[in-house]
C-alpha cells in the first residue's frame, strides 16, 4: 500500500519541474548574458583585438538553433513542411535579425547592466505594436507600471558609474549612438514578438516547425549580410587566429538554443506569468553577475533605478490575480503562441 497521497507525488513533480525550467533558464541565459558581453568587450589576443562582426553572431547563434529544431523535427516524425507562407517566416526573421544586430552593436556604447535593464522598458514598445497591429487595449495601471519602468531605466542609462567608458569611444557611454540602438532594440523586438502573434495564430503550428523556418530563414539573410558587407572572411580570419574567441562564440550558440526550448517548456508547462517572473529574476542575477565580473560600478542613480524597475516587474507579477495556467497540451495552436524570443 502507498503511503503517499497523490496530491503529494503530484506536487514533488510540479517541484522538480519547476526547478527543471528555474534552473535551465537562468543557467543558459547567464551564461549567455556573460559570453555576450565578453565576445563584444574584451580584447582578444595579445594585439588587444575587438570582435566586431556582430552579425557574424547571430548567423552563428540560428544555425545551430535551426539545426537543432531540425532534427528535433525528424525525430518526432513531425512534418517538415512549412504551414505558413514563407514570407511570412522572412518577416519575422527579418524583424528578429535586426532586434540582435542592435543588441550585439549596442553593447560596443553602453555595458551589458545598462542594456539589460533598458530590455525590461521593452513592454513600453509591445503596448504601442499591440494598439497598432493587434487592436489591443490596455488600462491605467498598464500605463502606469510602464512609466515607472521608463523612468528606472532613464535614471540607469542617464546616470552611469564614473569609469564606465566604452572600448570603442572616449565619450561617457551613454552615447546617442547606443541609445539609439537600444531604442532600435526594444522597437524591432516588440515588433518581432507582437508581428509573430498576429501571423501565426491560427496555424497549426508547432514550436519546432516555426522555430526551424523562422531561424533557417534568419540564417539566409544573415549569410547574404556578411557576403554583401565582406565580413565573412574577416571574421573567420578572427575567430580562427583566436581559438578562445571560437570558443566562446560556439559555447553562446550552444546556450542561445538550449535557452530557447527551456523558455517555450517552461510557458508550455507553468504559464507566462510565471515564466515572466523568472525573466526577471535572471536580469537581476546578470545585472549583478556582469558588475562583479567585469567590474561595473554603479552609481546611486542606477541603483535607485534598478530598484525602481524590478520592484515595479515584481509588483506586477505578485499582484496579478488571474490564475497563471499553463496552455493546455491538447490545444492545436498551444505551441503557436510561444513567442521565438530574441536571445541573440
Amino acid at each position: 500500500m502507498d503511503d503517499n497521497p497523490p496530491s503529494v507525488d503530484v506536487n514533488e513533480n510540479k517541484l522538480l519541474k519547476g526547478t527543471f525550467s528555474v534552473v535551465g533558464i537562468m543557467s543558459t541565459l547567464v551564461i549567455y548574458g556573460v559570453l555576450q558581453e565578453k565576445i563584444m568587450r574584451v580584447p582578444y589576443g595579445p594585439t588587444h583585438e575587438f570582435f566586431k562582426h556582430s552579425l557574424f553572431l547571430v548567423f552563428c547563434n540560428r544555425l545551430t538553433t535551426s539545426a537543432v529544431s531540425a532534427v528535433f523535427l525528424l525525430t518526432s516524425k513531425k512534418a517538415l513542411d512549412p504551414v505558413a507562407p514563407i514570407y511570412k517566416y522572412g518577416v519575422v526573421s527579418i524583424s528578429n535579425i535586426l532586434t540582435t544586430t542592435c543588441q550585439y552593436e549596442a553593447l560596443k556604447y553602453v555595458s551589458f547592466p545598462v542594456q539589460t535593464l533598458a530590455k525590461c522598458a521593452k513592454m513600453i514598445p509591445v503596448m504601442i505594436w499591440g494598439t497598432l497591429i493587434m487592436q489591443k487595449k490596455y488600462k491605467g495601471p498598464d500605463y502606469f507600471l510602464a512609466l515607472l519602468v521608463t523612468i528606472g531605466c532613464s535614471l540607469f542609462i542617464l546616470f552611469p558609474g564614473a569609469s564606465e567608458l566604452s572600448p570603442y569611444r572616449k565619450e561617457r557611454e551613454s552615447t546617442v549612438w547606443g541609445v539609439s540602438l537600444m531604442i532600435g532594440y526594444l522597437g524591432f523586438d516588440g515588433f518581432t514578438s507582437t508581428f509573430q502573434d498576429k501571423l501565426f495564430k491560427g496555424y497549426d503550428m508547432g514550436i519546432y516547425n516555426q522555430i526551424f523556418y523562422t531561424t533557417l530563414c534568419s540564417c539566409i539573410l544573415s549569410l547574404t549580410g556578411l557576403i554583401l558587407q565582406g565580413n565573412l572572411l574577416m571574421a573567420i580570419d578572427f575567430v580562427s587566429r583566436h581559438k578562445d574567441c571560437f570558443f566562446d562564440i560556439a559555447l553562446l550558440s550552444t546556450v542561445a538554443t538550449a535557452s530557447q526550448f527551456f523558455i517555450s517548456y517552461t510557458i508550455r508547462t507553468f504559464g507566462a506569468l510565471t515564466f515572466a517572473t523568472i525573466m526577471t529574476t535572471r536580469q537581476l542575477v546578470s545585472i549583478l553577475l556582469s558588475c562583479v565580473w567585469f567590474s561595473h560600478p554603479l552609481s546611486m542613480e542606477q541603483f535607485i533605478g534598478a530598484v525602481i524597475v524590478f520592484g515595479s516587474l515584481y509588483a506586477k507579477s505578485f499582484l496579478k490575480r488571474k490564475p497563471d495556467t499553463p496552455l493546455p497540451t491538447s490545444h492545436k495552436s498551444d505551441e503557436a503562441t510561444v513567442p521565438l524570443k530574441a536571445i541573440a
